[in-house]
């Protein structure tokens, strides 16, 4: 694989990219396209896995990689950016299966990455996504006056996520305030209607989703509605799909209570495992 380090992208501009190789032959590929937060925290979580190579980096905007923070013109970038790391790491591992895990706005990313490309991905995971607007604090009200500032004052900041509720691991939470790397700002007006953009995209596409995909999701989570995660679960017409919740669960559940992190590892990684095709797998463990 590449070295962990920047990667050019077609404007110029650079993504701080990281790599996982397993201590064996890989089985298959899988891209994390994590959101709001860096790569970085990642690596424990990685490194527990000794049959799947993974690759992660940066969004633009975001952690190492360059780019005005928390602000972007087009939501496809982001999808645009993982589809070219995809290719990119295909041309070192031709013949491994691909996946897709996303958490957050990740999820988002991943959900509209596979839609875009379907063929290129096995099966997509899914933690926690932003599959749709919390109606409690995107009412019409509010919707209408945003789409009125992105006008006005594009770049006005509304307010940044509260960290308390990313984890009930409190070390976890301190964790993520202390990093400096993490964007801790407001966001900016433009962003949520890119966020928005996003959300009506997804609702669109999901009556057409077809490929296999498992989705995890605390019911205590408040920053990702996980009324989006059950909508998208019961209008796929999918017929290789899973939804499992975790009572009590924040959400960041990787980062969550020890147990609950641990079952959210097993749980990806058994998934994944059980989706790599037959072919794969025997050619792995021939080798």
């Amino acid at each position: 694989m590449p070295e962990p380090g920047a990667a050019p992208r077609r404007n110029g501009l650079h993504l701080f990219c990281r790599y996982w190789e397993p201590t064996g032959q890989p089985r298959a590929l899988y891209l994390c396209p994590w959101s709001w937060e860096h790569c970085g925290p990642y690596d424990e979580m990685h490194r527990t896995e000794k049959l799947l190579a993974g690759i992660a980096h940066d969004h633009v905007g975001h952690g190492q990689s360059e780019g005005d923070r928390m602000n972007i013109k087009d939501f496809q970038i982001y999808i645009r950016d993982s589809l070219q790391h995809i290719d990119l790491m295909k041309s070192h591992h031709p013949d491994l299966p691909v996946f897709i895990v996303g958490h957050s706005m990740g999820g988002a990313i991943s959900i509209l990455t596979a839609c875009e490309r379907p063929g290129d991905f096995v099966g997509v995971v899914l933690i926690a996504p932003l599959v749709q607007m919390n109606p409690e604090s995107a009412t019409p009200f509010k919707v209408f006056m945003a789409k009125l500032l992105n006008h006005m004052l594009p770049s006005l900041t509304m307010g940044s996520i509260e960290s308390k509720w990313l984890s009930r691991d409190k070390r976890q939470v301190e964790a993520y305030d202390a990093d400096e790397l993490n964007y801790h700002g407001g966001m900016r007006v433009s962003f949520g209607m890119q966020l928005m953009a996003a959300v009506e995209r997804m609702q669109r596409e999901i009556p057409s989703i077809s490929w296999p995909f498992l989705l995890l999701h605390g019911d205590a989570d408040k920053l990702c509605d996980i009324r989006g995660s059950r909508m998208m679960y019961d209008n796929s017409p999918s017929t290789d799909k899973k939804i499992k919740i975790y009572e009590g669960g924040y959400h960041a559940l990787h980062h969550d209570l020890p147990e609950v992190a641990e079952s959210v590892l097993k749980e990806l990684t058994t998934w994944i495992t059980e989706h790599i095709p037959a072919a794969t797998s025997q050619e792995a463990q021939g080798s």
